[in-house]
């Protein structure tokens, strides 16, 4: 199923090719937990950034590898390349719009990232 997503604003825009049931992790880490992402990891083949880019600015932390893309007019992070799947992408569940008929929760413990992170490196693996 093809899924659309934006920012609050709407200048940044995606599609992205999900299942019509979304399963999803929730991360308690720091950032993710103040920001209340929902993570949904994909192959870069199933997402495409329709417009933005010039609207996006980047911000890194730790690593550096985690891209964290935000829009720079009101601040929502729609997506970012993911520190445990540099080669995907990351979109924010809850700026799918219209929201999937379905969403499955499973939490991540982001805060001990280091002994967590192998258990999402599938996700952006091709089909």
């Amino acid at each position: 199923m093809r899924y659309q997503g934006s920012c609050h604003c709407g200048a940044v825009r995606i599609e992205v090719e999900a299942p019509e049931t979304i399963t999803c992790e929730e991360c308690n880490c720091s950032i993710c937990a103040k920001s209340g992402y929902l993570h949904l990891i994909v192959p870069r083949s199933a997402f495409r950034l329709v417009r933005g880019e010039d609207a996006l600015t980047t911000y890194t932390f730790n690593t550096g590898t985690a891209k964290h893309r935000f829009c720079r007019t009101c601040g929502i992070k729609v997506f970012y390349i993911p520190r445990s799947n540099p080669g995907g992408y990351d979109v924010n569940v809850r700026c799918l719009e219209p929201q999937p008929r379905q969403v499955i929760v499973r939490p991540f413990d982001g805060r001990h990232w280091e002994a967590n992170a192998g258990a999402l490196a599938h996700l952006s693996e091709e089909g």
